[in-house]
């Protein structure tokens, strides 16, 4: 029987999950094995969850060099990944006492129960954990900059919102490298909430490792901050083209959304304009807050919708 509490978890991230699809377009993933060992203290182990939403599946990282280690995520709780689990904990002949939780999407939540029924001293551990508490089990909070140690392994959280307001990676101190869950993917770009908070973490996070990045779904980023920077300046490029879309007409000073969409989008298939669209609202809501946009409509006026046009500071900057 699954946890009544992950059921609540997977109704509410069906939103959010379901774009991640549309950010890797048509791009080919790199196949991955269910298990690898990708460092002296670094094991992942893939969710068993391939599919549209998850890419390759969920990662999972077995975190530390002895007896005891860290669980970074617990996959959805597919019969593939604990599986998976139990046969490195016996091969490796460990034991795993925290499970670090990055955020409270159904992907990266489910396995916790299996995890728990399998080795039940394990403490979980997540920020804002208050939602999450039940009778079954006891979720342990997480402090931004807490670390948690164990042989061969210094975690530091940093809580970094923007894919969810809860998001934290853990920087492997050892590495210099970061685990960076869903804010930063091994392939495509990741989905989030508030762009202008995203665009915040991401400026963030790229100052805080030097190496790797051990993304939450896709292969291993060897040059991790590079890979943010990289982030960024796609946002950039978004936002301008943006901008330059409602500088293009002068007899429409104000456009809808949709409207937007179908310009930057022309050349994509028209199935995709939609999910494109919630994207192009998050940008226009930062422009919004940059003082560069301005949102009009949407009330009882002539057609009732929301149309954005742009204020003098931002014309005077294009």
């Amino acid at each position: 029987m699954r946890h009544p509490l992950i059921w609540r978890l997977r109704a509410c991230s069906t939103l959010a999950t379901s774009f991640r699809r549309y950010s890797i377009m048509a791009e080919n993933l790199v196949p991955l094995p269910p298990v690898e060992k990708l460092s002296d203290r670094v094991i992942r182990v893939l969710g068993g969850n391939p599919g549209k939403f998850t890419l390759q599946g969920t990662n999972t990282y077995i975190v530390g060099t002895g007896s005891k280690r860290i669980l970074i995520d617990s996959g959805q709780g597919e019969p593939a990944w604990i599986s998976s689990i139990k046969k490195v904990l016996s091969s490796e002949n460990i034991t795993l006492t925290h499970a670090l939780i990055t955020h409270w999407h159904h992907d990266h939540t489910e396995g916790v129960p299996s995890l728990l029924e399998h080795s039940p001293a394990t403490k979980v551990h997540k920020r804002d954990p208050q939602s999450h508490s039940s009778a079954s089990t006891t979720w342990h909070d997480i402090r931004d900059g807490e670390t948690f140690t164990t042989e061969g392994a210094t975690l530091r959280a940093f809580h970094c919102p923007g894919h969810t307001t809860d998001h934290t990676a853990f920087v492997l101190e050892e590495e210099s490298a970061m685990f960076t869950a869903d804010n930063v993917l091994g392939q495509g770009t990741a989905v989030f909430e508030d762009l202008a908070v995203y665009m915040n973490s991401l400026d963030r996070m790229r100052t805080q490792f030097e190496n790797r990045a051990y993304p939450g779904h896709g292969p291993v980023i060897e040059d991790g901050p590079a890979k943010i920077r990289e982030y960024i300046s796609h946002r950039k490029q978004r936002e301008k083209q943006v901008l330059d879309v409602l500088a293009s007409d002068e007899e429409r000073k104000a456009w809808t959304s949709m409207q937007i969409v179908k310009v930057i989008y022309k050349d994509y298939p028209e199935s995709l304009w939609v999910p494109a669209e919630r994207g192009i609202i998050l940008i226009l809501e930062k422009l919004v807050g940059d003082g560069k946009v301005s949102k009009v409509g949407g009330g009882k006026g002539e057609d009732g919708e929301i149309k954005w046009e742009l204020n003098d500071k931002a014309t005077s900057s294009l």
